[in-house]
């Protein structure tokens, strides 16, 4: 098993290596080299003066020397201002002594830079956007799963009957439906004061406010209340609930038609005792994929439902980033999801292994 891990985490490192390059191939391309440099320095420059900045601000060098300096593997640019005669550089903080400034300040030493928009490190704006998201993705796999799994369990005990039918045309409604259109119709219904259930129950005296739900997350971000983050949440397990209930549901329905499970009812033994004790188990064990794949997804596809509850997460720290050409703080986004990404199927591999007791590894 230990053999397995260390080679699972030498192909995820070669991955991620190869795919932070992408990236950081593709946010610095020429234009957008160019547009930031106009944004800093002055709309009007020329193409000399374009190309002036960009040199003196570290990005003249070829790619593969800038990847190894945003890497961390190779030192850091310096440049000595003509005029002032003040050393600059990648390592070289506002105000430090060039003499005794790092060598080395990629992302293996953990500096990933300074936005370009906001001035602040980026670091500081990935950590708190990370977990802000953070927070919301463990609601809504906090509610997701156990709805998912119970859905799904129920509606393949029986394949065919009416409970099946039922569940599952549910399932595929709501994997069918966009976050954006459920949640827009949460808002109509359980927060608008004008609209929906909240004007009904706000006359007959059931609700104190004027709404049941808020329809914005934006005080979330500083206190989490049901009242505030309800709405997001539910978007978010609903949406995802139906991919993990139908593969539950062919999971167990496959289980359930498995020679050991007709042999213990052949034996008389009880329809929940075979659910429980039997079948469950390896039921479940299609579904552990399933559900790891979510963790991505909640990571950087929330970026509509951020954007419609007015809550400033991660997958909207990334739009603005590419939006506004942020090139380090899109940089740092972009590979933060590279990881994630990597370490979830990593660990989706590791237990699959472990739950799955017909698969032996030498």
């Amino acid at each position: 098993m230990g053999l397995f891990i260390l080679k699972r985490l030498g192909v995820m490192l070669l991955t991620a290596l190869c795919l932070t390059f992408v990236v950081f191939f593709l946010t610095n391309l020429y234009p957008n080299l160019e547009k930031l440099a106009k944004t800093q320095g002055n709309a009007r420059m020329t193409d000399a003066e374009v190309s002036s900045w960009l040199d003196n601000n570290g990005y003249g060098a070829p790619m593969l020397v800038r990847y190894g300096e945003w890497l961390g593997v190779m030192p850091g640019w310096t440049r000595t201002d003509e005029e002032t005669g003040e050393i600059r550089g990648r390592c070289i903080d506002f105000g430090d002594d060039p003499a005794e400034a790092p060598r080395f300040c990629g992302m293996l030493q953990g500096d990933l830079g300074y936005s370009t928009v906001s001035d602040d490190e980026v670091s500081n704006i990935v950590g708190g956007r990370l977990l802000l998201t953070g927070k919301l993705m463990g609601w809504v796999l906090i509610v997701m799963i156990p709805s998912a799994l119970v859905v799904g369990v129920l509606a393949g005990m029986r394949e065919g009957s009416r409970l099946d039918r039922t569940l599952s045309t549910a399932s595929i409604a709501t994997t069918a439906t966009p976050e954006y259109v459920s949640g827009v119709i949460f808002i109509v219904l359980l927060a608008s004061s004008t609209a929906g259930l909240s004007p009904w129950l706000t006359e007959n005296g059931w609700i104190e406010g004027r709404t049941l739900f808020l329809g914005s997350a934006r005080s979330a971000m500083e206190d989490i209340t049901f009242w505030n983050f309800t709405l997001p949440v539910m978007t978010l397990a609903l949406y995802g609930m139906g991919y993990i209930a139908r593969m539950t549901r062919a999971s167990m329905a496959e289980v359930m038609t498995a020679q050991y499970i007709r042999t213990a009812r052949l034996k008389g033994v009880k329809f929940r005792t075979i659910v429980l004790k039997h079948a469950l188990r390896n039921a479940l064990i299609a579904p552990f994929t399933v559900i790891m794949l979510q963790i991505p997804w909640l990571l950087t596809g929330v970026v509509i439902v951020e954007t419609l509850f007015n809550y400033n997460g991660f997958g909207w720290t990334l739009v603005q980033a590419a939006s506004n050409n942020d090139i380090e703080l899109l940089m740092s986004v972009s590979i933060v999801a590279v990881i994630v990404v990597l370490a979830t199927q990593l660990i989706s591999d590791i237990g699959y292994v472990y739950l799955n007791p017909r698969i032996r590894i030498s």
